[in-house]
């Protein structure tokens, strides 16, 4: 199975690169652009065909290392 997960930061926390980014846009004419916040993507290959496990397994990886549950958020995909 392979799990998809998107770290994001949460609303109200400050994302100075998607500030500079959007900015940047901005600066390039694109003036249609409201906000922009820059997040991570990761992809995981498991060695499970049980998606329970998988989704259980994800989460904890996530609530362990790769997300910082202080000020980001996530989402899990399991396909």
């Amino acid at each position: 199975m392979r799990a998809v997960v998107n770290v994001f930061l949460k609303d109200g926390v400050l994302d100075p690169q998607g500030k500079a980014s959007h900015h940047a846009l901005d600066s390039l004419g694109f003036e249609g652009v409201a906000d922009v916040r820059i997040g991570k993507q990761i992809i995981i290959k498991l060695e499970t065909n049980d998606r329970d496990e998988a989704q259980k397994e994800v989460e904890q990886m996530c609530e362990t290392l790769l997300a910082n549950t202080v000020i980001e958020d996530y989402t899990i995909e399991i396909d």
